[in-house]
């Protein structure tokens, strides 16, 4: 029989628990199901404004109160925004369920929202912009989100953009978190030791007389990617990261482009890592990674090396990918990137805070929580023509090449050629 089950409330708002008897902790969590691509031009970063604002203070409590109230405990919260959503999560011991929910269900109903703390975290959020400028490994896939997604919101920075978190004002601010932060957009996840019911009264309490709200309404990308984006600025080395257009996360070969990628730059075992570093000793850093959305995907390899070494690492990491597509994998490289995937899923579900992650991400994106064993056999199912098949229609899409280093553009144009 499952531990894990799932409420719908009357105004929409999904509760999902799942009991965790052998721990002493409680992990909570209030998932919006609104994210950096649900935002205008003039209002880019408005979620992540909204992350930094709701613990800054409600109606009832100040932002060193709700802080004091979790570290009384020995407690934890925090707060993630991503393209798709943005999550408010709290780990405290197990007796102090009610306190997390409480505190979670006033940041998300009754925030505050006060200009002197509006201002204060525009300031932050700046410079948290300008860090993330003078980090190039993260700079580079921003280029390469904007040339993968051109005009389009998923390829837009989720922390706004300089002008437009210098121009949003508190109106702004709160006629978003008015229009969107609506129990219709709401998962609720909770796991340890906790009895369902209790989670579902105290979430109830906190949404009675809460308008049920709507989904926003997403348009797919349709402009075709650039093929090159180039920023010159002083750095040590070049970043480079190459973009294929990969699948939705409700693509049922979303698993086996899973494993295509553990083989190609996943872990230390795989292809790039091999013949880029272990083989070349050309970088340090070298890797892939997909990522799914409602209605696009991609699929990333990357790495960092000496400006010299540009044109060699491009043209390295370009055969692997070519070589992934064209000649396929074995069986034997399938069975250990599976055998991986399987693993570190396990593995990743050893506290609660990783359990509550796992089920309400699932609802909120998929609309159901599959038993851990399906996940797990999805992996274990993967074939050699299942990834020759996701690898296709990977192929099929247009390729992206973002590079930010020293070099000069029309340079670095001779070092693709």
């Amino acid at each position: 029989m499952t531990s894990v089950r799932t409420t719908r409330l009357d105004n929409g708002a999904r509760v999902v628990t799942e009991r965790l008897a052998h721990v002493g902790s409680v992990s909570l969590g209030f998932w919006v199901a609104v994210g950096a691509r649900d935002e205008d031009g003039p209002r880019a970063g408005a979620s992540h404004f909204l992350e930094h604002l709701l613990f800054k203070g409600t109606e009832e409590r100040s932002a060193s109160e709700i802080a004091e109230a979790v570290e009384a405990v020995g407690g934890e919260m925090n707060a993630f925004t991503t393209h798709e959503y943005t999550a408010f999560h709290t780990r405290l011991p197990a007796a102090q369920l009610v306190l997390g929910l409480d505190l979670l269900g006033e940041v998300f109903t009754r925030p505050a929202l006060r200009a002197r703390e509006v201002e204060a975290e525009r300031q932050v959020i700046l410079e948290e912009l300008a860090m993330e400028e003078d980090c190039h490994e993260d700079r580079v896939l921003t280029l390469l989100g904007e040339a993968m997604f051109p005009g389009h919101p998923l390829g837009a920075e989720v922390l706004g953009t300089r002008a437009s978190i210098e121009a949003m004002t508190q109106d702004d601010i709160s006629a978003f978190h008015q229009r969107w932060y609506r129990p219709e957009n709401l998962v609720v996840g909770a796991a340890g030791a906790l009895e369902h019911d209790v989670v579902v009264a105290a979430v109830a309490r906190h949404l009675t007389g809460v308008p049920a709200g709507g989904p926003p309404v997403r348009r797919p990308p349709r402009a075709d990617p650039h093929p090159l984006r180039v920023l010159t600025q002083p750095s040590e080395q070049a970043h480079v990261a190459l973009g294929l257009p990969g699948l939705s996360r409700h693509d049922p070969d979303r698993h086996a482009l899973a494993v295509a990628n553990q083989i190609l730059g996943g872990g230390t075992a795989s292809r790039l890592f091999r013949t880029v570093r272990e083989e070349r000793g050309l970088a340090y850093s070298v890797y892939s990674y997909t990522a799914g959305y409602a209605d696009a995907g991609v699929l990333v390899a990357a790495a960092a090396t000496g400006p010299g070494r540009l044109a060699e690492v491009l043209s390295l990491v370009a055969a692997e990918v070519d070589g992934l597509i064209e000649h396929g994998v074995s069986e034997h490289e399938v069975a250990v990137a599976s055998g991986y995937l399987q693993g570190a899923t396990v593995l990743a579900l050893e506290d609660s805070g990783s359990c509550m992650s796992r089920i309400a991400t699932a609802l909120l994106v998929h609309g159901e929580v599959p038993p851990l064993a399906e996940v797990l056999d999805r992996y274990r199912r993967v074939t050699v023509d299942d990834v020759a098949r996701a690898l296709a229609r990977v192929a099929a899409g247009r390729r992206s090449l973002a590079v930010l280093g020293p070099l000069p553009r029309r340079q670095v144009e001779r070092c693709v050629a």
